[in-house]
């Protein structure tokens, strides 16, 4: 008699569809990791134990060159006010985040401040967390 089974099973593991997953997985980091950094200037901000809740409605960032970018906009000093309003305009509670190198003038950052003050319009000075 003979007892053994007709069906062997193989022990062999096919890995098309790890490999099919991994991909995937691997494309979908790429495409969704640049949305995450929504500015792209390299600014060394100061940091402080505080958080700030706000989100802005736009951005100003100074290099530690001297530099103005409007949400990552290179602009005039000259010309600044009037960006900002135009993209302010119509808002409720217009607020401006205000990114600014540790390197940067101090007189960089208090014509911004100058700006929002004569408008009334908030004004938040980002930091990096402790």
């Amino acid at each position: 008699m003979n007892l053994r089974g007709r069906n062997k099973v193989s022990p062999e593991f096919s890995m098309s569809s790890m490999t099919d997953i991994v991909f995937l997985l691997l494309v979908f980091f790429l495409l969704t990791s640049p949305s995450i950094t929504p500015q792209a200037l390299d600014l060394l901000l100061p940091s402080s134990s505080g958080k700030t809740k706000t989100q802005g409605k736009v951005t100003v960032s100074i290099s530690k060159e001297g530099e103005f970018y409007v949400n990552a906009t290179k602009v005039e000093p000259e010309e600044m006010e009037a960006q900002i309003l135009s993209l302010l305009e119509g808002k409720e509670k217009p607020s401006i985040i205000l990114r600014a190198d540790t390197g940067s003038e101090v007189g960089n950052s208090v014509l911004v401040m100058d700006i929002a003050n004569r408008n009334d319009i908030t004004c938040v000075l980002a930091t990096k967390p402790n």
